[in-house]
């Protein structure tokens, strides 16, 4: 583990910047471990794309953002051929980045949703028959905003099952937001135009994926990962009043993110082992955007995280 004191160092520089929302930068630095896709969900104002812009600043990587609009075409993302002199010749877009914040990203059409999902699970973008590869660091960090829904497209069940996590944030509490206060007041106008200095590298944080990928899970531990997400598609085997309450269940692809981001999570703790309290620890966050409830459950009240909170107490840990 001895890339853990550069990442952990990283997540200092966030904390620093960013008042509160501890969950969401520890989240943001487990994605960027485990090489998953996050989406972000929260109210505007706070602090989605800085947080993001944060992360990418302390990085020595390419950074792009992507401000998602009903008039943006596929092309806007992967780049196109144009002619010139007499030849054809590729101008890469934006996605040719290590990291990507697809800001409002529910506001795209079907098309541009299309050639981001190649990306996202491919990791390659193809334009004019041609495939060209992505950088080995890409990620997608995608914000977008539960209140407004005039002018968006919801996201498929394809594109969110690709993300790794689904954060959902919430108010800071009022001492939070009184430091938020104060650390307005004494910031100058030059400090707020300045840029974090980067942290790490590229090749430290991809070396710190290959640490991730090396600490142990039990056997024991595997079996209750995959028992929590099979449990998401027959939950009335745990709870009876719950026999109706979801249409569609995680997939399997579920308990792979679910293994991925508990190792990262025991990484940011400085163990070279998996606990069923990491597992507990991520995984709502892993499964929330990979269940669609019932018409029952929904006019129960019944939201996912009560649902994925009521297995949890249900499955027995190991």
């Amino acid at each position: 583990m001895s890339n853990q004191p550069a990442i952990l160092e990283l997540r200092q520089a966030l904390s620093n910047v960013i008042v509160g929302q501890r969950k969401l930068l520890d989240r943001l630095v487990i994605g960027l471990l485990c090489g998953g896709h996050v989406l972000v969900e929260g109210l505007p104002g706070l602090a989605k794309t800085t947080a993001v812009k944060t992360l990418a600043a302390g990085i020595q990587g390419g950074f792009r953002r992507i401000q998602f609009t009903p008039d943006l075409l596929p092309g806007d993302l992967t780049g196109t051929d144009i002619y010139h002199e007499g030849d054809f010749r590729f101008i890469a877009g934006p996605l040719f980045h290590e990291i990507i914040l697809a800001d409002e990203i529910n506001r795209a059409p079907a098309k541009v949703q299309a050639a981001l999902l190649e990306a996202m699970q491919e990791y390659q973008i193809t334009v004019g028959g041609v495939t060209r590869a992505l950088p080995p660091l890409f990620m997608v960090m995608a914000t977008q905003n539960p209140l407004e829904q005039a002018g968006t497209y919801p996201l498929p069940e394809a594109q969110l099952d690709r993300f790794l996590l689904h954060v959902m944030l919430d108010y800071p509490s009022a001492d939070e937001e009184l430091e938020i206060l104060r650390r307005d007041r004494e910031c100058t106008a030059d400090a707020r135009r300045s840029t974090p200095a980067a942290v790490v590298d590229v090749a430290t944080v991809l070396a710190a994926r290959d640490e991730v990928r090396q600490v142990h899970i039990a056997e024991p531990v595997e079996a209750y990962m995959v028992a929590l997400v099979r449990a998401t598609r027959a939950p009335g085997e745990w709870r009876a009043e719950w026999a109706h309450a979801v249409e569609v269940g995680a997939s399997p692809r579920a308990s792979l993110a679910l293994l991925h981001a508990a190792a990262a999570v025991a990484y940011l703790a400085g163990r070279n082992y998996v606990t069923p309290d990491d597992v507990r620890e991520i995984a709502a966050d892993c499964l929330r955007h990979r269940i669609i409830l019932s018409l029952d459950a929904r006019l129960q009240k019944l939201s996912r995280d009560a649902l994925i909170a009521g297995l949890l107490d249900a499955v027995p840990a190991p």
